[in-house]
């Protein structure tokens, strides 16, 4: 049987679950690829750390040199994370004749025009399903099995990391700190979990997925993003009782007056797809013209489902499939002027949570409503519960919902609320989906 030698850069968690793969289930790849991948060279930083699972003798080197000046290596899975040095590396794997697989969506979100051009100018192709929502295939469903179709919206939860962490304050009452621990415990949270719980993961991957769906052209840093590490408990709890469940949602939704774009913890119906999403998962809704919506949902992360994703990426790219995609959808192309323009975060509407904590008096309630009144914010209910006697005596939580209302009228009313006297702490705000 023909053989396609490929090379792994980077053998952290991903790239140890790519090299089990094609070495432990060579007959499997082989025949979806009719030829053997050959794992040939794998680079690692440090030869000496220890590292699960034997490899070939010959195959484990510490110099990209290697792969780079191995003509008969053609694809490379390049799994190094962070931007450098994985931009450099890959641009000199681009221009040593090499295709390339990644499931880096930070290096994509930020150099992915220039990285996608060169690569065409190269002839020269670059697949990258693993870099969004880990195993589930929705970079192949939104760019090649929906394409006869106009994409109208993207809701999806796409950072496993935040949804465990909302999922065990949700059942088991973990405050945020204490989850954030269990997470990196488990393995779900880095050692800085920043990235995860403040949206810029989710904003990554929804940039990514917008210029797929979209043709956008939005930069990840100017998508609005708000993370999760705002909330506390009593928010779940609340959210509950109101008949939701808190989700990091990353949205996109496309309207005449252009693209809506966003990140933020969000009040999702419980009983809907989105809301019975749980610990570590991923799930993405699309809403196609002609398919009408469309759910996918399964493990975004973890070892052995992204490296099935980069797996299925070195099969389509060994048989050539990546490539007639890369060329004619022109993704990523900087000479491409956007389809769609972002919309004004401020000018999109929504129905609103706010959650605060107010001075246990009589008029309160009238002073919150009153600021509400004029910012032209109407009130849906209120919820204020008698104080705990464990309480602190001196305040108590509060929580407004909204009628629809702009997302500047609300971010306004919310700033003004927290400049009354009656009013301790910041007001928490959150989107509402029904």
């Amino acid at each position: 049987m023909e053989k396609t030698k490929v090379a792994i850069v980077g053998m952290g968690t991903v790239g140890g679950g790519v090299a089990k793969l094609l070495l432990d289930h060579g007959d499997r790849t082989a025949r979806h690829a009719g030829r053997t991948l050959w794992l040939e060279r794998a680079v690692v930083r440090d030869l000496s750390k220890p590292r699960d699972g034997e490899l070939p003798a010959g195959v484990l080197s510490d110099d990209v040199e290697d792969v780079l000046n191995d003509p008969e290596i053609t694809v490379v899975a390049q799994l190094i994370g962070g931007l450098e040095p994985a931009r450099t590396i890959m641009l000199r794997l681009l221009e040593a004749g090499k295709d390339i697989v990644t499931a880096n969506k930070a290096l994509l979100a930020e150099h992915g025009p220039e990285l996608f051009d060169r690569a065409r100018q190269l002839g020269r192709s670059i697949a990258f399903e693993a870099s969004v929502a880990g195993g589930i295939p929705i970079i192949t469903n939104i760019s090649q099995c929906l394409s006869a179709n106009q994409i109208l919206s993207l809701e999806g939860i796409l950072n496993g990391t935040s949804n465990f962490i909302l999922s065990q304050m949700d059942q088991h009452a973990l405050p945020y700190d204490d989850a954030v621990r269990l997470a990196q415990k488990l393995g779900y949270a880095e050692a800085d979990p920043a990235m995860d719980v403040d949206g810029t993961d989710a904003a990554q991957k929804l940039a990514i997925l917008a210029h797929l769906a979209f043709g956008a052209r939005v930069h990840w840093r100017d998508i609005p993003r708000t993370g999760v590490d705002a909330l506390h408990v009593i928010d779940l709890q609340f959210a509950r009782e109101l008949g939701y469940r808190i989700k990091l949602l990353a949205v996109a939704r496309l309207s005449e007056a252009g693209l809506e774009l966003h990140v933020s913890p969000t009040l999702v119906r419980i009983g809907t797809p989105l809301a019975e999403v749980q610990d570590a998962f991923n799930a993405i809704r699309v809403v196609g013209d002609a398919v009408g919506p469309v759910f996918y949902h399964g493990q975004g992360a973890g070892q052995m489902p992204t490296a099935s994703a980069v797996v299925a990426d070195i099969i389509d790219t060994a048989v050539g499939r990546t490539r007639l995609t890369f060329q004619t959808l022109e993704l990523f192309s900087a000479s491409e002027p956007p389809r769609v323009e972002q919309r004004s975060f401020d000018q999109l509407s929504g129905r609103y949570y706010f959650r605060l904590h107010v001075k246990d008096h009589p008029g309160v309630l009238a002073e919150i409503t009153g600021v509400l009144g004029r910012n032209l914010v109407s009130i849906a209910s209120v919820i204020q519960h008698a104080p705990q006697s464990d309480g602190d005596g001196t305040s108590v939580p509060l929580v407004v919902m909204t009628h629809e209302a702009p997302e500047g009228a609300a971010r306004a009313a919310a700033e003004a609320m927290e400049k009354l006297s009656s009013v301790s702490g910041s007001v928490l705000r959150l989107r509402v989906k029904d």
